[in-house]
């Protein structure tokens, strides 16, 4: 007796209850992490192409990620994980792979080279495997952290994801190397906090900041600027969110965004629609500095504290905006047209408190070096207990959101809050901080600060492919420390930033002239990124550089909005003395909730595989 076959649309209609009803107990499991509506609330694209994308959901209750991975073109298999810097060697991997027969998932992990094994401890939980209409679609969950020592820690920061195409099938899992596939990197912070929507008001205005049909260059990177020029007249408004605005199709290729606001003292900013490091770029825009938001690949809507609103427009605020889109495009498309930007919601009803952004971290300046050669080398700057009791109100300042920087080099970047000498919290924290990834994050909880706090901020540097020491500065190969931290209520103070106090730099010269062979030139005529590039890297120079930086009084700035520093005495200040640290948190292995440490998981996928 033959079965009666169900036609196309009943068929799909029993796909999508199918759907339906998994997302309901996903929902119900993520035990109210995200709306019903919304299971996945974040998606990125994997690859340049757009065949690999990735959504996700954070459960904080249960301490897991839950995953879906849609191939929209599957060929033989794939592969998706993480590693330190988007190495494929040394990764933590989750591994779908076919013999020709037959199809399987498995938790795995690559050695040195490159070359892929099974993990001895199977902790990525494969949900569903299921095509659909737009292709394989793959459900698997992990938790933050598993104490498998091939495993990677799911923390706060960046994470570099890692994904591969097999293209032809495996006889076995082992016989799969990295070196092989067509692979890539894509850089998102997993941990997203789990914080709830503040209340939108009912007079709320929109504007869009977007370059208008830009012609994509063929190139890898590229850096566009763009002015845009508020309405005459328009008066003093609070924005109290934005969120990007993406060209349809262009998803792979709009890697972050951000929007600055001009000095004021300029009643106007050539018009200019380019690349950023183009000679016809007005110079004027190298004076339209000031962040009013930014976006990175990942991230979803940005909003302001219900009490709180980032102030722009009226007197003594400039009429003229720069939007700069940073385009990746490593597949060198051509003739691609882009209209992406920002969407501000503004009111003009104003809020309690003006938000405010404040840099803190180190002062844009060469004596501030760090060696080369150096894999880890730590920086340090200093917002003291001195410029905090003279420039923060009796009530203190709330931080809510920060955004970290450093150049070409930067690998780590930290900031921390102590009061009476002790660190109290964590500001923010990237243990995996790429140069090539930065966005204004929100914080998981509000950070205090009151007079009298001190705010320690460390990068972590790796110089192992420079010849010379790389000094502080602007230029791109000069190095920044600095973490701009966006607080209410607005206060005067806008720079809060150190640097070693150069009379005792050059005692370390003259100290270097001492004990070698090779003159450093400490005549007055010579600049500091002169010195250091005179300098002979040996153990005992680097040691004694290092050392100064951890003892040498230190130059504050402790800056208003005009540039002025508050009144007061800023020069050799000794660095705060800090007589208790934060511990390092100790990741929590999870309680047996389900990983194996059997084989891998024998998948049907349909299609002819499986």
């Amino acid at each position: 007796m033959q079965v009666p076959r169900p036609s196309v649309r009943e068929a799909a209609s029993m796909y999508g209850t199918a759907v339906a009803v998994f997302l309901v107990i996903l929902v119900a499991a993520l035990q109210g992490s995200v709306p019903a509506e919304s299971p996945f609330p974040y998606h990125i694209p994997l690859n340049p192409e757009g065949t690999l994308e990735l959504s996700w959901n954070v459960s904080y209750v249960q301490e897991m990620v839950h995953f879906q991975l849609l191939v929209r073109d599957f060929k033989a298999g794939v592969l998706f994980g993480m590693s330190d810097r988007g190495e494929l060697e040394n990764a933590d991997l989750v591994v779908l792979w076919t013999n020709g027969d037959r199809a399987y998932f498995g938790d795995a992990w690559s050695d040195p080279s490159g070359q892929i094994h099974l993990d001895s401890q199977q902790d990525y939980q494969l949900l569903q495997a299921q095509r659909t209409p737009e292709g394989l679609c793959l459900l698997f969950k992990r938790p933050f952290s598993t104490c498998d020592p091939r495993d990677y820690l799911i923390e706060d920061g960046t994470v570099h994801l890692v994904y591969g195409i097999l293209e032809q099938p495996f006889p076995s899992l082992e016989a799969i190397n990295t070196s092989v596939l067509q692979t890539g990197l894509q850089r998102v912070q997993l941990l997203k906090p789990d914080i709830s929507t503040p209340t939108l008001p009912s007079d709320m205005l929109t504007m869009e900041i977007r370059a208008p049909d830009v012609l994509v260059p063929g190139q890898e990177t590229t850096y566009w600027c763009y002015i845009s020029e508020l309405p005459d007249g328009f008066a003093r408004h609070h924005i109290v969110m934005y969120e990007p605005i993406v060209t349809k199709g262009n998803e792979a290729l709009v890697h972050h965004m951000e929007v600055f606001q001009c000095a004021a003292e300029f009643e106007s900013v050539p018009r200019f629609s380019g690349p950023c490091d183009s000679k016809m770029k007005p110079d004027r825009l190298n004076y339209c500095r000031h962040v009013l938001a930014a976006w990175a690949l990942g991230a979803k809507a940005f909003y302001y504290p219900e009490e709180a609103g980032l102030a722009f427009g009226g007197p003594g605020s400039s009429r003229f905006l720069r939007l700069e889109v940073h385009y990746h495009n490593p597949l060198k498309i051509q003739g691609r047209h882009d209209s992406s930007g920002i969407r501000l919601y503004y009111t003009a009803t104003l809020r309690r408190f003006n938000a405010g952004i404040m840099e803190l971290g180190l002062v844009y300046t060469p004596v501030m070096a760090v060696p080369p050669q150096e894999m880890a080398f730590v920086l340090t700057g200093y917002c003291t207990d001195k410029c905090t009791q003279m420039a923060l109100p009796p009530s203190g300042i709330h931080i809510f959101a920060s955004q970290l920087h450093t150049h070409l080099t930067g690998r780590k970047v930290v900031t921390v809050l102590a009061r009476d000498g002790r660190e109290r919290e964590i500001v923010n924290r990237d243990d995996h901080y790429s140069p090539h990834f930065q966005e204004i994050r929100m914080l998981k909880k509000v950070v205090s600060v009151h007079p009298g706090d001190v705010l320690i901020t460390s990068c972590t540097y790796n110089t192992g492919d420079r010849t010379l020491a790389t000094v502080g500065g602007f230029g791109i190969l000069e190095e920044m420390c600095v973490n701009y931290v966006h607080y209410y209520p607005q206060t005067q103070l806008e720079l809060c930033k150190s640097a070693v106090d150069t009379g005792f730099l050059q005692k370390y010269f003259h100290l270097v002239n001492r004990f070698n062979s090779e003159e450093v030139c400490t005549c007055p005529q010579a600049s500091v990124p002169d010195q250091f590039a005179s300098v002979p890297w040996n153990s005992f120079n680097r040691n004694v550089l290092k050392a100064l930086y951890g003892f040498a009084p230190i130059s504050m700035h402790c800056n208003k909005s005009s540039a002025v520093r508050f009144q007061g005495e800023w020069s050799l200040q000794p660095l705060p003395e800090i007589i208790s640290k934060l511990e390092e948190p100790a990741p929590r292995c999870p309680a047996s909730w389900g990983q194996s440490s059997g084989g891998p998981t024998m998948v049907s996928i349909g299609g002819g595989k499986g």
